[in-house]
């Protein structure tokens, strides 16, 4: 087969890393190829494709930053390509069964919360996917690999069938992307498209568009439900994926010896060694009486809304980045409840902050360079608050000023920490 990987990154690589390690040749592409990535993928014996002809392969693996509209990839399609991803890649080579997580808010933590749970039940668990490494990158060394998945990932499957699937939330997120609300939910959904009565289906029982789309799933159905705290909710469906895929163990496999009998009620003491993802909301430092709240990774609509019902008020909030086309105007609610302040930046900040004219004080931030736009926010924050709380949570992107929303957060700290912050 004539195989092309377009676009490299972090998935492409562990695409690579996975087509050499199970020996099928390939040939790789991007439209903005780095020199240092060219020497990755050279090193591991891949040549580079300089011009993707549409009927020369069969294959093409897209990188999910490659959207399936692109124009080339779509002349490949068209030339008769398939184009897959590397979720169904890993899935159509591999023998190792996979757990899915996806939905808009709360993958990475429960994708680390299952895979915790799963090795305190004794399993060779690896989490992989949208979260570092690559699923490519663990899967071959894993009992069973656990997948963060992105409506990126999951639009480019076909057979993907995961052996437990977990959906935590259909909220609003990447219409930049799809271009509607209803193809970003038909893309997570195909998460659970390919499942039969052997496998699992963990989901929230609150969401209703999420109840619509498991109606007459042949999957067994695990219904959690959702609490206050986004970390709870993350736990009760690791939880309840954990203890489905045991059952599916003990039902399908061999004799195994269990560390104790695998029950939700057996596993809850493990939640407090739990990991935490990093810049996840957390109180991190305070100055006086103000607290200091990392949420960087939340820059989607219902991770913000739960950072901003969390911290304390009055809150300074720093918003903006690269807009991702949320609609901003569903926070007036909890905005004009808990915020005081409306700290401003990046490339779409001013133009997100509009939606809460009247509502709080907006400052715009008009500094390129991240760092400076991070430290006049918190002096700003600290000219107007004596107490209460500056949280980022900025609802875009990080790309207009950082690598990525870690090192934003990174930043974010090291920031707070030069000008007096204190403690956790």
């Amino acid at each position: 087969m004539k195989r092309l990987v377009y676009g490299l990154g972090r998935s492409g690589l562990g695409v690579l890393g996975y087509l050499r390690r199970h020996g099928m040749p390939a040939r790789f592409y991007d439209d903005a190829l780095k020199p240092e990535e060219a020497q990755k993928a050279q090193a591991m014996g891949f040549e580079l494709e300089p011009d993707p002809k549409p009927g020369h392969y069969q294959e093409v693996i897209a990188a999910p930053g490659v959207p399936l509209n692109h124009p080339r990839l779509a002349a490949l399609r068209e030339g008769g390509a398939e184009v897959i991803g590397e979720a169904e890649l890993v899935y159509r080579h591999s023998t190792t069964p996979l757990i899915g997580i996806t939905g808009t808010a709360g993958k990475t933590s429960c994708t680390l919360f299952t895979a915790h749970f799963l090795r305190a039940l004794g399993f060779r668990a690896k989490e992989g996917g949208n979260i570092d490494p690559p699923l490519s990158s663990v899967v071959d060394e894993a009992e069973v690999a656990v997948a963060e998945l992105s409506s990126f990932q999951l639009e480019r499957t076909r057979y993907f069938r995961p052996r437990v699937a977990v959906l935590l939330l259909l909220g609003v997120d990447h219409l930049d992307r799809h271009g509607t609300l209803e193809a970003y939910h038909g893309a997570k959904l195909r998460l659970i498209q390919n499942l039969t009565p052997q496998d699992a289906l963990v989901y929230n029982a609150q969401d209703p568009r999420i109840r619509e789309a498991v109606r007459g799933s042949p999957a067994q159905l695990h219904p959690f439900e959702p609490a206050t705290n986004p970390r709870e909710t993350n736990l009760n469906a690791a939880l309840q994926a954990a203890v489905a895929y045991a059952q599916i163990v003990m039902r399908e496999g061999p004799e195994r010896p269990w560390p104790f009998p695998p029950t939700p009620e057996n596993l809850r003491p493990f939640s407090q060694s739990a990991p935490w993802p990093e810049a996840r909301y957390q109180v991190f430092a305070r100055i006086g009486r103000v607290v200091f709240i990392d949420d960087s990774i939340a820059t989607r609509l219902e991770a913000v809304r739960a950072a901003l019902e969390a911290a304390p008020a009055p809150i300074a909030w720093v918003l903006g980045g690269v807009d991702k086309g949320a609609p901003v105007e569903e926070l007036r609610e909890v905005v004009g409840r808990k915020v005081g302040l409306i700290l401003a930046i990046g490339r779409d900040g001013p133009r997100m902050a509009q939606a809460f004219q009247g509502l709080a004080e907006v400052v715009e931030v008009r500094e390129a360079d991240g760092r400076r736009a991070l430290e006049q926010a918190v002096r700003k924050a600290l000219e107007r608050f004596t107490e209460g709380s500056v949280l980022l949570a900025p609802l875009a992107a990080s790309f207009d000023q950082f690598k990525d929303y870690k090192e934003r957060s990174r930043t974010f700290r090291e920031v707070v920490y030069a000008l007096g912050g204190q403690g956790g």
